[in-house]
């Protein structure tokens, strides 16, 4: 039902991310990175593939003069877009829509290749979350982003109230590498939906399938007759993000707390919104009650979610002391079975940590926590790697850990699962709030009542019952965190809204035939018991007793005849 037989087709040229062996001598050899010069020194963005170093390419770092060009010309372009129809708007999203179910694996392929993930997580993270958004905003988005109408209260009777949503103008994103795909069109789809541009910073970590994925959104566009830069994808490094915060109408940031900082920083010199979703430390909770091995299967998948290649995984897993043993026992059989290599092998249940030198900062966590007691019980293997790739780390089981731990306290970003044992439903809830991130929890009981009650104390801004990650699959509901995770949402009604302008408007219920009108007691000049005339028409509104307010309202009426009584009198007598 949502794509018509009419939707077109859009073709876009992927000759340049295909690895079909035809390429140049140039893009095929491994990819060193140098020493002394900066890749922002010399003005490139060098692209490679995580899980075996091979070169892909390179992009240039804009400059903050060639920043504001761009954003300049999708402002002329949003003025144009923000006069299109809603029906136009919904033929981009299921242009869009079609591309993508008909061309998965190519959008798999290429994020696994740009971040190292593997096909089955890049379909999950990628694939299905980006075709739910774009789903729930051809059902909903119109709905949400019509003016809303709301109660005018006891005084505003004759009046008519409501919200309006315009947008805001041009969309700043400076977006992280882990979801390569959904990363740029999560922000890009409620921008453009609700009549904005945008202009998307992508990561210098993912900016090969950035710009790939770019040009499947430009097809789009263009098959609809939207103006062109209406969407602009930008790549650089950290002044090409700060240059595009200094122009725009909102930024939206997903990253680290500390250049969230900086963004929040640069954005109050203009006082733009600021959207920002900073990462987390999720707590998985796992009480006695449960199917162990059910739960088991889920929080591995969770630890591994979390691995340098993904994120929204969990980092700290709380198991009752009655199952710990059987919980530990199990999950370390299932990460014994878990191998990592180069994902477009297909043999592998994880890929490639995307950043370089990752691998030795979870040594460390691990080396801190081994050093404070802690210890391993279970890690994954290796498939063949090739010579000079370290962008691999084992999947980890470990147990005996506490808070005192940077295991526990520091974004990991890996797949390492610390497994810590509790007595009481409160010291649960003590430990998970134990952290300076608050983005999401997932908490499983056999009672459903219990697993709510639960998160329901959890400072977090996502909660899971039962079940691990669901809520993003949900594009209705907001997504976001709490202290270090950010603030503001993207995703549902409360994101779609934030792209918008919110306006209140006040206008006469019977117009011309009812129309505000100042009574005479506090027309100016103020007569003598205009005070008195107020009092009473606070109490006539807003009394507690029905005698009261009648009250109220005959000395209103007696009060304005005194005034019209004086004002005839005064007339006579000129």
């Amino acid at each position: 039902m949502l794509i018509p037989p009419k939707v077109p087709s859009i073709d876009v040229d992927a000759s340049d991310v295909l690895d079909d062996g035809s390429h140049t001598q140039e893009n095929s050899f491994i990819y060193i990175p140098p020493r002394g010069r900066t890749q922002q020194q010399d003005r490139k963005v060098q692209c490679y593939e995580p899980a075996t170093m091979k070169y892909l390419g390179f992009f240039p770092a804009l400059t903050p003069a060639e920043v504001e060009d761009r954003v300049a010309q999708a402002r002329k372009a949003q003025q144009i877009w923000a006069k299109s129809s809603f029906k136009q708007r919904r033929q981009f999203l299921r242009i869009l829509l079609k591309y993508i179910i008909e061309h998965q694996e190519l959008i798999c392929e290429v994020s696994s290749r740009d971040t190292g993930k593997t096909m089955v997580d890049a379909s999950l993270g990628e694939i299905m979350t980006t075709c739910e958004k774009i789903t729930w905003l051809l059902s909903e988005g119109e709905r949400w982003l019509k003016p809303e109408y709301r109660s005018s209260g006891r005084s505003m009777l004759h009046k008519r109230s409501k919200v309006e949503f315009h947008p805001l103008g041009v969309i700043g994103a400076i977006v992280s590498w882990n979801y390569p795909f959904h990363n740029i069109f999560n922000p890009m789809l409620a921008a453009v939906f609700s009549g904005n541009s945008v202009v998307i910073k992508v990561s210098e970590h993912a900016s090969w399938s950035g710009c790939f994925y770019f040009q499947i959104i430009h097809a789009a566009l263009a098959a609809v007759g939207a103006p062109e830069n209406l969407v602009e994808v930008i790549t650089g490094f950290a002044e090409t993000g700060e240059a595009l915060v200094s122009c725009v109408d909102k930024i939206i940031f997903v990253g680290s707390p500390g250049v969230g900082k900086m963004i929040m920083k640069n954005a109050a010199e203009t006082l733009i919104p600021v959207t920002l979703e900073l990462g987390g430390k999720d707590a998985f909770i796992v009480c006695e009650d449960v199917d162990v091995s059910h739960v088991a299967q889920i929080a591995v998948r969770a630890a591994l979610q979390s691995s340098g290649q993904n994120c929204a995984g969990a980092e700290r897993f709380y198991v009752h002391k009655d199952i710990y043993s059987s919980f530990v026992s199990q999950v370390a059989t299932i990460m014994k079975s878990v191998s990592a290599g180069p994902p477009l092998a297909g043999r592998y249940d994880m890929g490639a940590i995307c950043l370089q030198g990752h691998s030795d900062k979870l040594q460390n966590l691990v080396n801190d926590a081994l050093d404070k007691g802690a210890e391993i019980v279970a890690r994954g293997s290796f498939g063949h790697l090739g010579e000079g790739v370290d962008q691999f780390f084992p999947p980890t089981v470990i147990v005996n850990v506490n808070h005192t731990m940077k295991l526990l306290q520091e974004e990991t970003f890996g797949p390492i699962m610390p497994i810590m044992k509790f007595s009481t439903d409160e010291e649960a809830v003590k430990l998970a709030n134990d952290s300076r991130y608050g983005l999401g929890c997932a908490v499983f009981s056999g009672s459903q009542h219990r697993a709510k009650e639960i998160a329901s104390q959890i400072h977090c801004g996502v909660a899971a019952i039962n079940d691990f990650a669901s809520n993003y699959m949900c594009q209705s509901l907001p997504f976001g965190g709490v202290k270090d995770s950010g603030f503001g949402r993207f995703a549902g009604i409360e994101g779609l809204r934030a792209c918008c302008l919110v306006k209140s408007v006040v206008e006469d219920r019977w117009w011309p035939y009812i129309k505000t009108k100042i009574p005479k007691p506090i027309q100016y000049p103020i007569a003598a018991n205009g005070f008195e005339f107020q009092e009473s028409l606070v109490e006539m509104l807003y009394g507690l007793t029905i005698w009261g307010r009648w009250r109220a309202l005959m000395n209103i009426l007696k009060l304005i005849s005194e005034q019209n009584s004086s004002v005839s009198s005064k007339r006579r007598n000129d």
